[in-house]
């Protein structure tokens, strides 16, 4: 099973050793799913946890570990199609990747990207309920 995770996702799991995006992010690491990423990604991981708001919260180790295992991932896409259809222009590039990848689930808390529930043939579920998926 292939799966994008949202940047938020990836960022809250640093942010606690506890709860879904953890448990999800553990799930990965453990073979339970395909991550599918991009260059694109890992550039927005690095830029969003360099906002004051984080640097606090988050080590820059943990970043970089973070960074480096994103560059490992099953599906690194290098190139993104175009995709629209997100109702936040900023985050076609995850339909973009769950398109290119053709992912089963694309992860995320965002209550816009949500609502879309599928896109193409991705469903978009909760942290919560992916980790339930995966036994997590």
């Amino acid at each position: 099973m292939r799966a994008v995770l949202d940047t938020n996702l990836l960022l809250s799991a640093l942010l606690s050793e506890k709860g879904p995006p953890a448990r999800i992010v553990e799930g990965w690491r453990a073979g339970s799913f395909e991550l599918v990423t991009s260059r694109d990604q890992i550039n927005e991981v690095k830029r969003a946890a360099s906002y004051a708001k984080l640097r606090p919260y988050v080590s820059r180790a943990a970043v970089g570990r973070l960074v480096n295992s994103l560059r490992t991932a099953e599906h690194l896409l290098v190139r993104l199609p175009r995709a629209g259809g997100s109702p936040d222009p900023g985050d076609d590039y995850l339909l973009a990747m769950a398109v290119a990848a053709e992912a089963e689930y694309l992860v995320t808390g965002d209550r816009a990207l949500l609502s879309l529930k599928r896109f193409a043939t991705t469903c978009i579920a909760t942290p919560r309920r992916f980790a339930t998926i995966l036994g997590r």
